[in-house]
């Protein structure tokens, strides 16, 4: 925690890079994993409340004491879904039932 308030000088660096991994590499591999795996609604629901809990944050202009561990605990829950995704097995047949 000391040393995510520490980062307070470099904010906008954090909501660049928060914004740009989360909202262009991990949502979508997320998603696309749900997808694949068969469209769970409540994995879909999660990636999509991942991502906002970090958009929100940020666009709230909240301090990096509070940004920055809401970020590691979004890019965990992608990782659990993902992880769930990829448990359930990926298939693109899938997709169209």
């Amino acid at each position: 925690m000391d040393w995510s308030d520490a980062q307070q000088g470099n904010r906008l660096l954090w909501l660049g890079v928060i914004l740009s991994f989360h909202g262009c590499i991990l949502t979508p591999l997320a998603v696309m994993a749900v997808l694949l795996a068969g469209t769970n609604l409540t994995l879909f629901m999660i990636t999509i409340v991942a991502m906002g809990i970090s958009l929100v944050s940020n666009l709230a202009a909240m301090p990096t004491k509070i940004t920055i561990p809401l970020f590691a605990l979004s890019i965990v829950m992608d990782l659990v879904v993902i992880g769930f995704a990829l448990a359930h097995g990926l298939d693109i047949s899938s997709t169209y039932v």
